[in-house]
């Protein structure tokens, strides 16, 4: 196993809290912008319910996308953590990581401005496999 330096991982996961920065800020630029200027009073949308009742989907997408950074990634997360802790980190890992991320923030883009459901569906698989990939080394060496 060729050894790499475990903080290798730091800048992918750097990377995809910055997705989720991202993400957060397209919310509220979308949100407060149509809120502003179509004179949506903030306290009419105190829910979450009442907020998608008021306002457009496509400005909700981007709730919508953040939601979603909240699952999967946090599987991410844990796993590159684990790498880090254990020594396991190879080129591959980290390669497999930087795929989740690129992958990710393209599901992203997607959800959040066109909402191609195949594109985005396209993008959250080949994710997600890089994702199943890293679980299934860690997995192999946990129980190697």
């Amino acid at each position: 196993m060729v050894a790499v330096n475990e903080m290798n991982l730091v800048q992918p996961m750097v990377a995809m809290m910055g997705v989720t920065a991202l993400v957060w800020l397209f919310m509220y630029v979308r949100r407060l912008g149509y809120m502003t200027g179509h004179g949506v009073d903030a306290q009419s949308v105190n829910t979450p319910q009442k907020m998608a009742a008021a306002l457009p989907e496509a400005v909700e997408f981007p709730s919508n996308n953040l939601k979603n950074l909240f699952e999967l990634p946090v599987l991410f997360y844990g796993l590159c953590l684990l790498l880090m802790q254990q020594g396991w980190v190879t080129p591959l890992e980290v390669q497999a990581a930087w795929a989740f991320v690129v992958l990710r923030a393209l599901h992203s883009a997607i959800h959040c401005t066109v909402n191609i459901v195949m594109w985005r569906f396209a993008a959250y698989a080949a994710a997600s496999g890089a994702l199943w990939f890293l679980l299934a080394r860690v997995a192999l060496r946990a129980w190697a």
